[in-house]
């Protein structure tokens, strides 16, 4: 049985903070009348938050049991869809004055399966506390799938751990404004190429973001691509068997990282993780 998932990725400017859910649900209902075959749809960072204040942004800021993530969970069941609708400002009541960069995911039943806070908020520029957990999720007879947002891309151990963990595809939210859009391009490419999994990064749109979005494949080759920061909506469907024959076969049929070590070989130490690789857990966990 095929592993495949048609997926639409949005890149539109962000919805003003503090905007209802109902003018968002609009925008994928309209969404799906144009691409009715998508199962995944996918935003870009803050999407519902557009570009606020601090104060705006803290007093928009709702727990995960609060009402816009309830609002969010029905439109996926609704809709019938996996929805990922962005990241959300999220207060937690345990940790007071603190707010998170968080990535959620929805099932077609309408349910809230996965909750990601950015581990790397770019600092000193942005207002949340970081994260602490790596986070994937499974798409029932697909496959596993994983968070990172923005500034997580500059940083390979976040890529390589999520894959580590079963993840085959990686989904990026971004909100990038800045001339450095064309690093996080090669980011994305590379953080495919040596994990071998499929990068998924999604841009704020014009007049906010810069754009260029775009899906790259577990050896590093752009499937579709936007070229400026215009609306637009990049629609592929993700064959998850692709990670599975680039791992078994190579990268360019060449180059299989996760055989690299035996159970033969020492552990190899990491001294500024105060870690080691061992050979014995270095392969990936098999999502099936």
């Amino acid at each position: 049985m095929a592993r495949t998932l048609p997926v639409a990725v949005v890149q539109e400017p962000p919805l003003p903070v503090g905007d209802s859910v109902s003018r968002f649900a609009t925008q994928v209902q309209a969404l799906l009348a144009r691409f009715p075959q998508t199962r995944l749809v996918a935003y870009p960072e803050l999407h519902l938050f557009g570009v606020g204040s601090e104060r705006e942004l803290r007093e928009a800021a709702e727990p995960l049991d609060g009402p816009r993530v309830k609002e969010l969970a029905e439109l996926a069941g609704d809709l019938g869809i996996w929805l990922l609708p962005g990241s959300l400002c999220e207060a937690d009541p345990s940790v007071p004055e603190a707010v998170f960069n968080t990535a959620v995911a929805f099932s077609p039943e309408g349910r809230l399966v996965a909750s990601y806070r950015k581990i790397f908020p770019w600092r000193p520029y942005e207002i949340f506390k970081p994260g602490g957990q790596f986070v994937v999720f499974d798409v029932p007879d697909v496959g596993r799938l994983g968070f990172s947002i923005c500034y997580d891309a500059w940083f390979p151990e976040v890529t390589r751990q999520l894959a580590w963990m079963g993840a085959e595809v990686i989904i990026n939210p971004v909100q990038t404004t800045t001339s450095d859009r064309a690093q996080e391009l090669v980011l994305a490419r590379a953080n495919a190429i040596v994990n071998q999994v499929f990068v998924i990064s999604v841009n704020a749109g014009a007049p906010v973001g810069v754009g260029r979005s775009l899906i790259v494949d577990p050896e590093g080759r752009v499937r579709v691509s936007t070229e400026d920061p215009s609306p637009a909506v990049l629609t592929d469907v993700l064959d998850l068997d692709d990670v599975t024959r680039v791992r078994t076969y190579g990268t360019a049929g060449l180059n299989r990282m996760w055989d690299q070590f035996t159970t033969a070989d020492t552990s190899l130490e990491l001294p500024i993780y105060q870690g080691r690789i061992d050979p014995a857990r270095w392969k990936p966990e098999d999502p099936s």
